[in-house]
């Protein structure tokens, strides 16, 4: 009996410590499976939904930059378990131990959250990648909305995305220029997430969502087509070229040369090849010249000296002098000239480019004053109302304003007294004067407007919004109308009188005014440089060509230019000879 109660209690014991243990597991798992589970998303997180950018279209609608979707192989690597190495390198086009690596930086950056592996993935290999997720567990794919650029031209124009705190942002060019209206408005995506932190549900079955607003699409001023032939004139040659619509201020090319093309700095490679392109210090593809580049106004400024002269009543637009090869001033000094047959009057003065003619305008118009600083800031205030040495309130970002001395400056480079003799050089456009080929281009519009001008530009309209006012007023130099008169004759001569510097370049059918301009260099041969407007009447092109160390303005600037002019206008070229030398001339290395 006592065995019994003995062994009868031993079995109360363990079927005790059995209840209990069941009553344990049982209560653990309830806690996991609901108290755990409700604590593991007692959590909300807010994601950030990236909005699509706006694509770019050019002035006739032909769609420029539009939008991509690409994706990243990310990883968790805490829910990695073993997998083929060998497949996945072959899809992400990795090797294996650049693989490692990646893999390794993940883990000691966080085992639970995500990391990217690799980025921008082939879209084939993205899908491929997707269709055997099952195979690589802690992998995923992530959606990005990027560009695609659908030209190979006007790097420098649309600009390119950089990274910004996980975002990509513009950083030049209309990218840049106009991020806000591209970019959108970012959504958010309230989540709730487990206790590693993993994003599980959405809250509220998605009602506190809000969705991202995408970007708006932009028209810019650009003729693509333009841009291209533009381009490929300028190809193996360092330079610029800016083409502007006079009656709008719409920049319709802008070229700097050498240059890059956009899809340069997308994708896998991007990298690679923006630091090759930052590393090319001489030939510098990065740098808008055109934008940036510092060059003397050289001959065309004789046309803004010229109008000067004619506003302030110290040129008489008939009179004559006589050119013998150059102006003789200072002690003895000759500035040289081409000598000249024939009297030169103002008309025959601009197409023939006579220094000795400038040389006595310059020194007429000093003599109007009793004081050389009195004369010079007249002079100064004239020259800045045609939008040198400022920065044009254009809409790029970057830019140079070019350079006119104060008469302070000239005072501390010429500690003796200075003269308008002293600064003659101006005269001709060099000497202590530095502008960029926007600005004179923007002359040429000017001359083609009879005196005013509208801030040259790049954007043509917004999507359900408005371009800045500013570019629709008129910006007034400081010159009468009547007075350019007599300077367009000349510059109509420039390409049709046998003594024109640019004789030879005219198109037939088209009335084409021009100036050339040879800008001295201390650093190899002088640069090539032409303005021009088109029609005579009615202009539609105003431009400006700058080729470095490109020799005399009529050998390479002005059939460039007036190839673009004739290209613009006819749709055509009714001079494959010429046009075919420009294309293939390689001036790159003629330093």
């Amino acid at each position: 009996v006592i065995m019994n109660n003995h062994l009868q209690k031993r079995q109360n014991v363990i079927k005790g410590i059995f209840i209990t243990v069941v009553i344990i597991l049982v209560s653990r798992l309830f806690y996991i499976q609901i108290i755990n589970e409700e604590r593991e998303f007692s959590s909300e997180v807010t994601i950030k939904q990236v909005a699509a950018r706006g694509a770019i279209y050019d002035r006739n609608g032909k769609l420029m930059v539009s939008i991509q979707a690409s994706y990243d192989l990310t990883v968790i690597p805490n829910e990695v378990i073993e997998f083929d190495t060998l497949r996945l390198c072959e899809l992400t086009d990795l090797s294996i131990e650049d693989f490692r690596i990646k893999l390794k930086k993940a883990k000691d950056y966080s085992k639970y959250k995500k990391s990217i592996i690799s980025e921008q993935l082939p879209n084939k290999s993205a899908a491929q990648i997707r269709e055997e997720l099952n195979s690589f567990k802690g992998f995923d794919t992530k959606l990005n909305i990027g560009r695609n650029y659908n030209v190979d031209v006007a790097g420098h124009i649309i600009g390119f995305l950089g990274k910004e705190n996980e975002d990509m942002e513009g950083k030049s060019g209309i990218e840049l220029s106009y991020e806000e209206k591209l970019k959108g408005k970012a959504g958010t995506k309230v989540m709730l997430v487990d206790v590693l932190n993993i994003p599980r549900e959405s809250v509220d079955n998605g009602d506190r969502d809000i969705d991202a607003i995408h970007g708006k699409n932009i028209f810019i001023t650009l003729d693509i087509d333009l841009q291209e032939y533009a381009e490929k004139l300028m190809q193996n040659k360092i330079g610029a070229i800016v083409a502007i619509e006079p009656n709008s201020g719409e920049i319709l090319t802008l070229v700097s040369s050498p240059t890059y093309s956009p899809k340069d700095l997308i994708g896998r490679e991007r990298s690679k090849n923006y630091t090759l392109l930052c590393n090319d210090t001489i030939n510098k593809p990065l740098f808008n010249r055109a934008l940036n580049g510092i060059y003397p106004p050289a001959s065309p400024l004789k046309i803004v000296n010229s109008l000067i002269a004619l506003q302030e009543r110290s040129l008489n637009k008939n009179s004559h002098i006589a050119c013998n090869g150059g102006f003789l001033y200072g002690n003895n000094k000759i500035l040289k000239c081409h000598k000249h047959p024939n009297l030169v009057n103002l008309k025959s003065a601009i197409y023939t480019s006579c220094n000795t003619y400038f040389c006595n305008l310059w020194e007429s118009f000093f003599d109007k004053y009793n004081s050389v600083y009195k004369g010079y800031d007249v002079w100064k205030e004239h020259v800045e109302s045609f939008g040198f040495g400022n920065y044009l309130k254009n809409d790029f970002k970057s830019g140079q304003k070019g350079y006119i001395p104060e008469s302070s400056h000239l005072d501390k480079k010429f500690p003796f007294k200075w003269q308008s003799s002293t600064i003659l050089s101006m005269s001709i456009g060099q000497g202590e004067l530095n502008c960029t080929p926007i600005q004179m281009a923007n002359l040429s519009a000017i001359i083609a407007n009879r005196g005013f001008y509208y801030i040259p530009h790049i954007i043509k309209g917004i999507e359900n919004d408005t371009i800045p006012s500013r570019f629709s007023e008129k910006q007034h130099t400081s010159i009468d109308p009547q007075h350019f008169e007599t300077i367009i004759d000349g510059m109509a001569q420039v390409l049709s009188d046998i003594d024109g510097t640019a004789f030879g370049h005219g198109v037939k059918g088209l009335s084409i005014c021009g100036k050339t301009g040879t800008a001295q260099n201390n650093h190899g041969e002088d640069h090539s440089i032409f303005i021009a407007f088109a029609p005579k009447e009615k202009p539609k092109i105003a431009i400006a060509v700058y080729i470095e160390n490109a020799g005399w303005g009529s050998e390479w600037a002005a059939p460039i230019a007036t190839l673009i002019i004739e290209k613009h206008l006819n749709n055509t070229i009714s001079r494959p000879i010429l046009e075919e030398k420009m294309i293939n001339g390689n001036l790159i290395n003629k330093k």
